[in-house]
């Protein structure tokens, strides 16, 4: 029987994050730097990237970065012909987008971008996963969200969309390639991120009822509280660990307890 140190050790393991320059992808990548795991980490946004290798070299582990749109599959495509013969043994997929736009007013572009990156990329990027570790297998975490499950902040019709979409592939890969790949979801709500901080400064100083929206966020919530980027890196911890070797096709909220509320 393992000791809950090996358990929980990613030594020897490889793993690729999206949308790790910041937020809730930095945070997976600082845990799973910490447990021993080497890292490729994607985001569009190169300077972030170098900055949280440096962060993390201390960690004494091997960390790649690539600069890629993934609203693009060929640029995906591409990264994964990079990483033949070094396939990750975990995938992530927590990079998305939630720009706030009234229903009515979503148009085919806008519509097009969004579902791009936070459903049509976590698509090929799974894919990919499956098709070049079939024989090995493997663990994939996707992100997903309480707005998928209980929609709550207005004008976020189309991010609730693609998130829901992200759940249902979770659970279909789980049932349909369960026997090599351990496929689950997590769902966070309520965490405070540099993104969530820029979308809420821009729209602020002109829309009172996001005030009130908020607030009402937080008094739904039984813990009381916001919660961290960390507080969702700890959980993807778990899942990606030995800890977790029966868990299979499982939506986990990181929420603070707003579902049951």
């Amino acid at each position: 029987m393992k000791s809950i140190p090996e358990l929980l050790s990613l030594k020897y393991k490889r793993a690729l994050i999206t949308g790790s320059a910041a937020g809730i992808g930095k945070a997976i990548a600082y845990r799973f730097a910490e447990a021993g795991a080497d890292l490729d980490l994607v985001d569009v946004n190169e300077d972030g990237l170098k900055v949280v290798k440096a962060n993390l070299a201390h960690f004494k582990v091997d960390i790649n970065i690539h600069r890629i749109d993934i609203s693009v599959k060929k640029q995906i495509d591409c990264l994964w012909e990079k990483l033949i013969n070094r396939e990750p043994d975990i995938l992530v997929n927590n990079a998305a987008v939630y720009p706030l736009k009234r229903f009515s007013d979503v148009d085919e572009e806008f519509l097009r971008k969004v579902t791009e990156i936070n459903l049509n990329s976590v698509f090929w990027m799974c894919q990919q996963m499956i098709k070049r570790r079939s024989r090995k297998g493997g663990v994939i975490i996707n992100i997903g969200s309480i707005e998928a499950l209980l929609p709550f902040k207005r004008d976020l019709v189309h991010y609730s969309v693609t998130k829901a979409g992200v759940i249902a592939m979770t659970r279909a890969l789980a049932k349909e390639h369960g026997n090599a790949f351990r496929v689950n979801a997590i769902v966070p709500g309520g965490i405070v991120t540099p993104g969530t901080k820029n979308v809420a400064k821009g729209i602020l100083k002109f829309d009172l009822g996001i005030v009130k929206s908020g607030v009402e966020f937080k008094t739904r919530l039984p813990i009381g509280r916001f919660g961290n980027p960390d507080e969702v890196a700890l959980m993807a911890l778990v899942l990606a660990s030995d800890l977790a070797t029966y868990v299979n096709g499982a939506l986990i909220p990181v929420d603070g307890g707003f579902l049951s509320s």
